[in-house]
């Protein structure tokens, strides 16, 4: 386990990574034994240093939901990050040159939830139940932590993931909002386009089988450290693709076909 001061170290670390756009190495090379409760507790760090500048919880993002991504990082279980006020860009909106570090792009399904949702126990009938609308989003995800450390080849590993928030940096909402019983989420996909070149297709069912399963899972974990999904926030239910990269002059587009599309250009 991580001491309080290792923990806050890394978690300025992020902060400072994102604010200079310089990456900072593996956590997961400099604390060796660090866990998965470690990384939660580093990434709680690090959300309330930008909620003490001011920023506000707007949501969560859910992620590594396919069974692709859970063997690529030898792991069993989704994890998630924190959704916060800045990070919310209109539907087609232009991305400022200097706003991220290596940004990438994924296609999801997006909750709005009318009602808390406070597991244990929460079911996927009670995400339904709880969930005002559903819309096609885009998330941003973005790297404070290298990918790869440049003197061993390590690539990063779960622990790096949680603790960089889930590699969340933003989300774009757009397309079509419509009530969750309108909707077999299943079989709710994309094809998305960079630059007018189709790059990734694929349907919500890769998301845990139903995209609603993600947020439900979300629920129940936040019940071990006395959270809760709250009334009117955004829940990112996980990606249905692979990430796709956005380089400046980029513009992606995610068409959801009948639930329309959503997009953003990259300056």
């Amino acid at each position: 386990m991580l001491s309080e001061r290792e923990i806050a170290a890394a978690a300025e670390k992020l902060e400072e990574a994102e604010r200079t756009r310089v990456q900072t190495g593996l956590l997961s090379l400099a604390y060796p034994g660090m866990t998965m409760d470690d990384a939660y507790a580093v990434q709680a760090g690090f959300v309330a240093r930008k909620r003490a500048a001011g920023r506000r919880v707007i949501g969560w993002k859910i992620g590594l939901t396919s069974k692709a991504m859970q063997q690529a990082l030898a792991i069993d279980t989704p994890d998630s990050g924190v959704l916060l006020d800045d990070m919310l860009f209109d539907d087609g909106a232009a991305i400022p040159p200097d706003r991220f570090i290596q940004p990438r792009i994924e296609a999801e399904v997006a909750f709005i939830m009318k009602a808390p949702l406070a597991g244990p126990g929460v079911t996927v009938f009670d995400v339904l139940a709880a969930t005002a609308y559903v819309t096609p989003s885009l998330e941003i995800l973005d790297t404070r932590i290298l990918r790869v450390d440049p003197a061993t080849g390590r690539a990063r590993t779960i622990v790096d993931t949680i603790s960089d928030n889930a590699a969340n940096a933003g989300l774009v909402l757009g397309g079509r909002a419509m009530p969750p019983d309108q909707v077999d989420m299943r079989w709710m996909g994309a094809i998305v386009s960079r630059n007018g070149e189709v790059e990734e297709t694929g349907l919500g069912a890769g998301v845990l089988n139903n995209p609603a399963r993600g947020v439900a899972w979300l629920a129940n974990r936040l019940a071990r450290y006395g959270d809760r999904i709250e009334a009117g926030q955004i829940v990112l239910a996980g990606s249905f693709i692979r990430p796709v990269e956005a380089r400046h002059g980029d513009t992606i587009v995610a068409d959801f076909g009948p639930q329309g599309t959503v997009s953003c250009h990259f300056r």
